[in-house]
């Protein structure tokens, strides 16, 4: 049986901006979303970030455009999952962390931050291979600098969090904006099968059937769904100033879900664009098993007859890995500070997140190479893979509980949905999981 929240008195989630931004009470609907405007864009990025583009590339190179289904069904559970903790986050006035500590016993509390700081550290991993990739396709700069340099933006992001939480919000939407524009361009430039590509919209059952096609589908679900955007958003809708009785916490949850699902759709089209500029570059023309940024990067440009499309591709990779690792730092701490109730100084805190992504994937460049690291890129997103059922099951639990929601507990159909989403997720983390560690087992 749930119980209620407990009285004692809390923190604020992330309480140097909380209620910072303030909410014009008067104003009409087009105001009030352009306030509410700015935490979607910052979860959407998550959705973007570099380790979905080798699943994306990979899907859409061996199998056209079949799996942009699943990229579409991965961005529906990701709008409704990001609803939930938006909705908890306006609701219990605490983050997804804070809920946890709240709920659960010490040793739980503990071993689920243990796991979704080894998420954040995995995720953050695959932005400083991202990043340094993006730095050595358009500079030439080895990986192994490029690497080294990654940890520069820590600069980016205190200069940013110093001026404000609505900078930070402005930065990554400016990101985004160059990310979309690089991959319109590449889209126009491949030319792809219209028809074809809206009926890869259609779910089909070879999906299913073909092992191959189904483990690069739920490569793409690990990949879309990220476990820490449900802490992130969680805390970061908390930054808005609206009144704190029935009345704001609606407008919140309203605004809040249509400034989500609209930047999450924005995700969408980036991860779609990615598969359908792989689909129409690579499938038709003996490219099929390209899997590999690198490899695709090299034949963009003799394939579409024009350099431009390399480069766009480049810098969309280098922005999508900035934008993620700034986002990431952010989850970090609501992490640390919900779960831990440990208060640490941003610079501190993005130090040690970048030392420990950076340590492993400069080894591994150093060692291995250009393989090496697109294989520790494969590893982080399994990894990631393997904590998202951590984050959902509390989640729901908690959004589905009369006692602790009141009136805006999920209402019946959601709670069915929901339901069937989190079996999904976990069914088909534990075989991506058991189909990494054993191949061929299942």
């Amino acid at each position: 049986m749930s119980r209620a929240w407990r009285k004692e008195k809390h923190q604020n989630s992330l309480s140097e901006v909380y209620s910072s931004i303030n909410i014009p009470k008067d104003a009409g609907f087009w105001k009030k979303l352009i306030a509410f405007t700015g935490p979607g864009l910052m979860v959407a990025v998550g959705y973007m970030d570099p380790g979905n583009w080798a699943t994306d590339i990979a899907g859409g190179a061996k199998f056209g455009y079949a799996l942009l289904s699943v990229i579409l069904i991965s961005n529906i559970f990701a709008i409704i999952l990001q609803h939930l903790s938006l909705k908890l986050g306006v609701v219990a006035e605490r983050d997804l962390a804070q809920a946890c500590r709240d709920h659960f016993k010490p040793t739980t509390n503990f071993i689920l931050w243990l796991l979704c700081e080894i998420a954040i550290a995995a995720c953050d991993l695959a932005e400083v291979i991202g990043s340094a990739i993006a730095l050595n396709l358009l500079f030439g700069i080895p990986l192994t600098w490029g690497i080294v340099i990654t940890g520069i933006d820590v600069f980016i992001i205190l200069l940013l969090q110093s001026k404000g939480f609505r900078w930070i919000e402005a930065f990554v939407a400016g990101l985004i904006f160059v990310i979309f524009a690089c991959f319109g361009y590449e889209i126009l430039a491949s030319k792809p099968d219209i028809f074809p590509m809206l009926k890869g919209l259609i779910p089909t059952t070879q999906i299913v059937y073909n092992p191959s096609m189904l483990y690069i589908a739920i490569g793409i679900l690990g990949a879309t769904v990220m476990p820490h955007n449900l802490y992130l958003h969680s805390s970061i809708v908390q930054t808005r100033n609206y009144s704190r009785d029935r009345e704001g916490k609606k407008m919140a949850i309203k605004f809040a879900t249509i400034d989500s699902t609209f930047s999450l759709f924005l995700a969408f089209f980036v991860n779609a664009a990615i598969l359908i500029v792989a689909a129409a570059t690579f499938h038709n023309t003996g490219y099929q098993d390209v899997a590999d940024i690198f490899d695709a990067h090299e034949l963009l440009s003799p394939l579409l007859g024009t350099s431009l499309a390399s480069i766009f591709f480049a810098v969309a990779l280098l922005a999508s890995g900035q934008n993620s690792t700034l986002t990431g730092t952010l989850a970090g701490q609501i992490v640390m500070e919900g779960f831990l109730n440990i208060k640490l100084k941003p610079w501190l805190r993005r130090l040690i997140t970048r030392l420990i992504a950076i340590i492993p994937a400069l080894a591994v460049a150093i060692i291995y190479g250009e393989k090496g690291t697109m294989d520790l890129l494969v590893l982080s997103q399994v990894i990631l893979s393997m904590q998202l059922s951590f984050a959902v099951i509390p989640l729901v639990m908690f959004t589905n509980s009369k006692a602790k929601m009141g009136e805006f507990v999920n209402k019946t159909w959601l709670k069915i949905v929901i339901f069937f989403i989190a079996a999904i997720i976990l069914t088909l983390n534990i075989y991506l999981l058991i189909e990494t560690v054993f191949p061929g087992l299942v």
